[in-house]
């Protein structure tokens, strides 16, 4: 064997050992982004769902009970009502938003494609 195909040879297997680092550092990156993504929104989502349930429960308690005594059990049936629609709208929002978000990895997923299209002969 020639010196100049051993040098090539690693030369080639130190390139690839570059790129994978290189692509495993992306994908560390993606991950730690993503986890702290999913920590806030999770905090922030309990936070607000929390102070929005309070506020709700105040205020509608504040109007059933602003409401004569012959029509309270109807001002009740409407708050409650009212909420299982705004219920059912969040969760028609909730839907539409997971449908969109794109998949995780996702630039990872295109880098190592590539890298795998260009090693192939």
């Amino acid at each position: 064997m020639s010196t100049g195909l051993i040098e090539s040879a690693q030369n080639l297997l130190a390139g690839l050992v570059d790129l994978g680092r290189t692509r495993f550092e992306l994908f560390g990156t993606e991950l730690r982004e993503e986890l702290a993504r999913l920590a806030t929104t999770v905090l922030g989502g309990l936070a607000v769902l929390m102070l929005a349930g309070l506020g709700l429960a105040f205020g509608a308690m504040a109007f059933i009970l602003n409401v004569s005594e012959d029509h309270r059990v109807l001002a009740t049936l409407g708050v409650a009502a009212l909420f299982l629609l705004v219920a059912v709208i969040v969760w028609a929002q909730v839907r539409r938003i997971i449908a969109y978000k794109t998949r995780a990895f996702d630039a990872t997923i295109s880098e190592l494609s590539r890298d795998l299209d260009s090693i192939r002969p």
